[in-house]
């Protein structure tokens, strides 16, 4: 069985043991809580540190007059020292959860354990006595992380009825810590799916997220395909199950891109669109008799089609659904030695601040084809990282505003009216510099400018 560090408290921020400090000198209990103490005997940095106490809320008030009143129906106020934030809450125990969100009422307690027990997950119902350096683990949380188990709190049916987020971030820690799910705990999701469609949107967004940082997200999403969670999140993603792909792959589409999220080294939105960069293969896929094999043409249009209402339906940003979907729709692009002009349309049609994305997304698409991929393909696309730096250092226009005219200068000097025709002139003028960026002097765009309004005329 693997080791588990002890506990060492010097790697306790000072800030919060002057908060479990200035309790104790109150009368007071207090205990660091969840997810820190699971990390600190996993040996790793806490992102959150979280206090829990016996001062009632009205007590927490006037103890720290400051604080951030975050949740203080729930006996929660953050404190917030040295610009860092710190959740302090009262012991308690939950009510029934008739929202499957949230508990109707909280009961203040002053024991520990019966905090502890509302918990979701074993590894997260820990807590630590900094005083006294005493670690509290009725349930069993110092013995799963020994074993890479992650287990429910109690009844796993009970945990999973009372909020159905729970069973999300069961795949979503069974990814981040890469432990296994405890079969009773797998198997009390299932039934509690009514539950889970309860959940905002927002909150499926944010564990997804946190899903990606994972060494390898799959295993969350595989939690999630295996246990139902995705068909009542993202069933597009489930046509692709068993879906054979043609001679260029190893894997059927959800295996690849399983792989593809995995082997994308990215932040969380660019591995989304890992996910998501093949979701419009099941619609396009065709069988050819010319080359015996399956085909996909225009997936990577339909599959930014498909793409959009999915990261609508979870409140992604316009940002966030405007770059992911960008990166599905030309995710497809081979590289093979393109002239200067052919790599300032690229450019120009993925834009510039999509380009290392698209290399890195694509590496990861190459990898993720399995045995059968073409490891040249990873030397073509550092082949087009440089060239593309060498076109940008080269200052060619690839956008209207980089143009030496302007709307009004072509309106003014060509006597034409606002309207359409202008935008057209710019563009035809754009393609032109494009092809050759020395065209691109006053002079020559206002003559080719007259040419192209002729044509027009």
């Amino acid at each position: 069985m693997p080791h588990v560090p002890t506990l060492d408290r010097t790697r306790v921020p000072p800030d919060v043991h002057s908060i479990c400090s200035r309790l104790r000198a109150a009368g007071h209990a207090a205990w660091i809580v969840g997810g820190c103490v699971r990390d600190m005997l996993r040996g790793e940095t806490a992102a959150d540190w979280d206090v829990a106490t016996s001062a009632l809320p009205e007590q927490l008030v006037a103890l720290f007059p400051a604080a951030i009143p975050t949740g203080l129906a729930h006996g929660t106020l953050t404190v917030v020292l040295g610009g860092r934030h710190y959740e302090v809450t009262t012991l308690r125990g939950d009510g029934d959860y008739s929202d499957g969100r949230r508990p109707d009422s909280v009961q203040f307690v002053d024991d520990i354990v019966a905090d502890l027990a509302r918990r979701d997950f074993t590894v997260n119902a820990m807590a630590v006595d900094l005083q006294r350096g005493v670690l509290i683990d009725p349930f069993g949380g110092q013995r799963d992380l020994a074993a890479r188990v992650l287990r429910a709190v109690g009844d796993p049916r009970q945990r999973f009825a009372e909020d159905g987020l729970r069973v999300l971030r069961a795949a979503r820690f069974a990814a981040t810590l890469e432990f296994e799910l405890d079969p009773a705990t797998f198997a009390a999701i299932e039934p509690n799916l009514d539950t889970y469609r309860k959940v905002a949107a927002e909150r499926v967004r944010e564990e997804w997220l946190k899903a990606m940082k994972a060494a390898r997200p799959s295993r969350a999403f595989e939690i999630m395909r295996t246990s139902g969670i995705l068909g009542v999140s993202c069933p597009e993603l489930l046509a692709g199950v068993g879906m054979a792909q043609n001679h260029y792959h190893s894997y059927d589409v959800w295996t690849h891109a399983m792989a593809c999220m995995d082997a994308c080294a990215g932040d969380p939105g660019l591995r989304l669109a890992a996910l998501l960069h093949d979701v419009g293969k099941p619609a396009t896929r065709a069988f050819s008799e010319k080359t015996n094999d399956w085909t996909f043409y225009a997936h990577d249009k339909v599959g930014a089609e498909i793409a959009d209402p999915i990261l609508e339906r979870l409140r992604f940003s316009n940002d966030e659904r405007a770059r992911i979907v960008q990166l599905v729709r030309h995710h497809l692009f081979h590289y093979d030695g393109w002239s200067d002009a052919a790599v300032r349309r690229w450019i120009r049609r993925v834009g510039r601040e999509r380009v290392e994305d698209l290399c890195v997304l694509s590496t990861a698409d190459l990898i993720a084809k399995g045995p059968v991929g073409d490891p040249a393909f990873l030397g073509s696309i550092e082949a087009l990282r440089e060239h593309v730096a060498r076109v940008l250092a080269e200052g060619a226009a690839l956008s209207r505003q980089a143009l030496d005219v302007d709307g009004n200068v072509l309106m003014e000097a060509l006597g034409l009216p606002p309207g359409p025709l202008i935008g057209r002139l710019l563009d035809g003028l754009l393609e032109a510099v494009i092809a050759e960026p020395a065209l691109n002097e006053r002079g020559a765009l206002l003559e080719r400018a007259r040419a192209l309004a002729a044509r027009e005329s």
